[in-house]
């Protein structure tokens, strides 16, 4: 697990996201007054506030929208997830660490860009591109399909749209109204009931031209602005499908956009239930009939065979519909999920149900490519589960142009290039060779969506080779370099090494070693078991990037083989039972070589059988999954992904297929290197059996609210529940996010549920004090679980500060002409955890500003008349500053007053005078 400091407290920026009982964004009624501000720069302040210190970033032009999560780093360390205002001007986040009272500069970053330079360089040709990037300009590529799935196939679309108004449903994981908008597909002459498919478009922009002033709510738009159409942005996908015969409806998702901001999980349960409360709808119409069809789609639409795709942030939000779908008894035949350039920011899984994720190479936005961690969370995590699963790497891809309406010179609305560089040196750059243009990508993006849907929704198999591993091409994806990897369903698929755990005593020879890996290290990070490479947290290793919700969760274990000469030999043996091969297509497994090794490498598949005849493949003559992806090593690439190695079963010419003894992986190719290894097993192209998990047990994590204390140590108790015994094992990951600070306890912890256990306590201890503090929220975070689906995943847990508030002295202040600096005393009644502030105006008496005394911290604007003050938290006394005018006239005393108008931190009743008399010294 990467060991990145960042991703082990995040801040109550955080906590804003994951607070008990917070689900709706920050607009109250009536605006407090303004609190001081106790540190500052250009652009940022910070300012006390009632659950800490409230850090905000002002940015000249707006921010993107985008499905990253965006965070504010103060002196260079991310410190949480930010909220940004509507007009994406104004980024805030709340902290209790008084650390940030020092912040020297404050800057917006984004998720998944860590660590990654200035893309304005690679347009200016400063990058270059790395040692094998001419490769994929002309790469290996496999057979061309006989059918194309873009192809219009024999119905006539018919296309229309439905909208119940902008507010029509309630979403209880957004704790707002949103829309009901949808753009419907229909074939044309269709009989009978038909496939249905559901598109959700993902985090954009939703609201655009108008006055540009900022609402009091965000949505539905105000001031002349138009809802962005992003729904209507899928045009291609769904009249190829609908065309074929499948029913298709795209969704709007622009309340959620307008207000996941202040959501615990980014949004991704309010878009599972916009989902299917339009699944609900469309059953209405399909049965009963009503709404704005009539009895037009009575009895025509299959609502027991769907399938789902979301883009961007809609891919962890259809992964999430999937899941509360079979939570709740599968009352819909969710039976095909399609991630495209999805986030996935909690680690859920998706078992049951057969999934395709598809990741463009150059994704601007989810530059990490988390989606990722969707197939590699779920393949082994059901025991049984008989569906198939992909990933779709699509070279030269960004992350907006599958949509029109994101894509410059087609949308609607203002859009962009989420990649950005303008240059042609690097292989993402807008000019370089190998980068797709808008209409290639959504060409693409047909072929898959089209075909994936098809196979799977309507058996139709002559589509497999797309999504089976063997690299076969729709001709209409054109000169599209794409790469699949894939899992093939149980039934025809034996797994010989999963490559996860310690190998067997006697595996290795020569001069070899492996170690099984786990995440990745930053530079000069430490990591407590073996990482599988390090990096400078650009978003280079989707494998092994954290996630942002679960961040310490272990990623994909893998094996680390590394090698000194070509006397290297990794040995597996297979057991009786499995040596008989011949109903198998190929073999195959995983890899990738390591970023810091040579820059070619290679190896040798040597299948051996019972008498000891061989058959040995170089991995270079059937794949290229040892030649390193492009990319300099800056702006998050080359990315380092495994692949795949199939090697037909029928060309192992020689050897007896009924009694294959072990297989090789023998490092005879170069003398020296280090890859990545994954998956190794025997199988053959399959559809797999798809549906709702509805048989699996359900774990949820409790909520829990608890006072401080004054003495000892109370705990805070949650309880990680399942919804009924398991006849085997159970496993989630648990840990804590937010800012815990030093009061509540941290845990990560693997929860295991042995058979016929229901009920298991998680308890952090809580520090008990006599010190007014801040009141603390953060969760527990469920992940990656085993033999299970995830139900409530974050349970919401609150420590209530008990203790009294101190009350705030202030005194008047005397002092004498040429002390220079001084202040009106500030004094509590006793120490507290929080910044205690006022703040005030400074009035004339007999003495007079500028000519007398000066406001402190406005040097630069002696006129100003504000003054601040402040008790630090821990301490007693406090001053409210100002400057004495040493003149050398002889005068009476002189006074002049502080009018405290506010007050944070502590009990103290405002407005207050304070009189200032300043005796002559002359």
């Amino acid at each position: 697990m990467r060991e990145i400091g960042r991703l082990r407290h995040l801040s109550l920026g955080m906590v804003a996201l994951l607070g008990v009982g917070l689900t709706t964004a920050p607009f109250a009624a009536a605006a407090p007054p303004p609190a001081p501000t106790i540190a500052q720069g250009n652009n940022w302040d910070v300012k006390p506030v009632a659950a800490g210190y409230q850090i905000t970033l002002r940015l000249g032009a707006p921010a993107p929208m985008r499905a990253s999560l965006p965070l504010l780093a103060v002196d260079g360390e991310p410190i949480g997830v930010a909220k940004q205002s509507t007009d994406q001007r104004t980024l805030t986040l709340v902290s209790t660490d008084p650390a940030v009272l020092k912040a020297k500069d404050v800057k917006l970053v984004w998720s998944g860009d860590l660590g990654k330079d200035d893309r304005k360089a690679e347009s200016r040709g400063a990058a270059v591109g790395g040692p094998n990037d001419a490769y994929w300009l002309k790469p290996k590529l496999g057979a061309l399909l006989k059918d194309d799935p873009a192809k219009p196939g024999k119905f006539k679309v018919e296309t229309s749209e439905y909208n119940l108004g902008d507010e029509a449903v309630f979403l209880p994981g957004l704790g707002q109204k949103s829309e009901v908008v949808g753009k419907v597909y229909t074939p044309v002459g269709a009989t009978g009931k038909r496939p249905f498919v559901l598109f959700l478009h993902g985090r954009h922009s939703y609201c655009y031209g108008g006055t540009n002033e900022q609402p009091e709510k965000p949505w539905p738009c105000t001031d002349g602005a138009k809802p962005v159409p992003s729904y209507r942005g899928y045009d291609g996908a769904a009249k190829a499908l609908a065309s074929s015969g499948y029913q298709v409806v795209s969704i709007s998702s622009n309340a959620v956009n307008a207000y996941d901001g202040g959501v615990y999980d980014a949004g991704a349960q309010a878009r599972a239930e916009l989902i299917l409360d339009h699944l609900k709808l469309w059953k209405q119409w399909s049965t009963a009939g009503g709404g704005p069809f009539g009895n037009k789609y009575v009895g025509k639409i299959d609502l027991q065979n769907i399938g789902l795709m979301g883009h961007s942030r809609g891919g962890e939000g259809v992964a999430r519909a999937a899941v509360v779908n079979a939570d709740r008894g599968g009352e819909f035949g969710i039976r095909a999920v399609l991630p495209l350039a999805p986030v996935d920011f909690a680690r859920s899984t998706v078992p049951g149900v057969a999934m395709s994720v598809i990741l463009p190479y150059c994704d601007g936005d989810v530059s990490d490519l988390q989606g990722q961690k969707f197939y590699d969370d779920t393949r082994y995590s059901v025991t049984g589960d008989a569906a198939t699963r992909s990933t779709v790497t699509v070279l030269g891809a960004n992350h907006n142009f599958f949509n029109t309406e994101w894509t410059p010179g087609q949308s609607e609305a203002p859009s962009n290039d989420d990649w950005g560089g303008e240059g042609k040196a690097a292989p993402c750059d807008a000019k370089y060779a190998g980068r797709l243009k808008a209409k290639e990508q959504q060409a693409v993006g047909t072929a898959y969506l089209s075909g994936f849907f098809r196979l799977h929704l309507g058996n139709e198999k002559q589509f497999l080779p797309l999504f089976d591993g063997s690299d076969a091409r729709a001709a209409s994806a054109g000169r599209a370099v794409v790469r699949v990897v894939s899992q093939a369903p149980l039934a025809t698929r034996r797994d010989v090494n999963r490559f996860d755990s310690a190998l067997p005593k006697g595996a290795l020879t020569g001069k070899a070693s492996a170690v099984v890996c786990s995440g990745a290290t930053l530079k000069d990070a430490r990591a407590a078991t073996p990482t599988c490479l390090t990096t400078d947290g650009s978003g280079d290793s989707p494998h092994w990037d954290s996630a942002w919700f679960a961040a310490r969760t272990p990623t994909m274990a893998a094996t680390r083989l590394s090698w000194r000469d070509k006397t290297g030999v990794l040995r597996v043996n297979l057991p009786a039972a499995q040596r008989d091969v011949r109903k198998f297509a190929a073999l195959s497994f995983r890899t990738a070589p390591d970023p810091a090794g040579a820059a070619k490498t290679d190896l040798s598949v040597r299948v051996v059988d019972g008498k000891g005849r061989a058959v040995s493949v170089p991995v270079s003559k059937v794949s290229d999954a040892l030649t390193r992806l492009p990319g300099p090593k800056t702006f998050g690439l080359p990315k380092n992904l495994l692949r795949s190695v199939r090697i037909p079963v029928s060309s192992l010419k020689g050897i007896d297929l009924k009694d294959v003894r072990a297989i090789e992986l023998r490092t005879d190719k170069v003398a020296k290197g280090t890859v990545y290894l994954s998956d190794l097993a025997f199988s053959s192209a399959g559809v797999g059996v798809s549906a709702p998990a509805v048989k699996l047990p359900r774990v949820s994590a409790s909520d829990v609210k608890v006072k401080e204390g004054d003495k000892g140590t109370q705990t805070v108790d949650f309880y990680v529940r399942l919804h009924r015994a398991s006849t085997r094992p159970v496993k989630v990951y648990a840990e804590t996010n937010g800012d815990l600070g030093s009061t509540v306890g941290d845990v990560v912890r693997t929860v295991v549920f042995k058979p016929g256990q229901v009920k298991q306590k998680i308890s952090l201890p809580v520090k008990s004090n006599t010190r007014d503090s801040y009141d603390i929220q953060f969760s527990l975070v469920l992940s990656v679980p085993h033999e299970a689906l995830l139900d409530k995943s974050f349970g919401h847990g609150e420590v209530i500060d008990d203790d009294p508030t101190p009350k705030l002295t202030l005194g008047n202040l005397t002092t004498v002409e040429k002390t220079g600096e001084v202040g009106f005393p500030m004094t509590l009644s006793a120490p507290s955890d929080k910044y205690v502030g006022v703040n005030g105006q400074l009035k004339d008496g007999t003495a007079v500003l500028k000519q007398d005394y000066l406001g402190y911290y406005d040097e630069g604007d002696p006129g100003s008349r504000t003054i601040d003050g402040y008790v630090e938290s821990g301490q007693t006394k406090g001053l409210m500053l100002v400057k004495i005018v040493d003149d050398k006239v002889k005068e009476p005393a002189e006074t002049f007053t502080a009018v405290v108008d506010q007050a944070d931190g502590a009990d103290i009743k405002v407005p207050q005078t304070l009189t200032a008399t300043i005796t002559d010294n002359d």
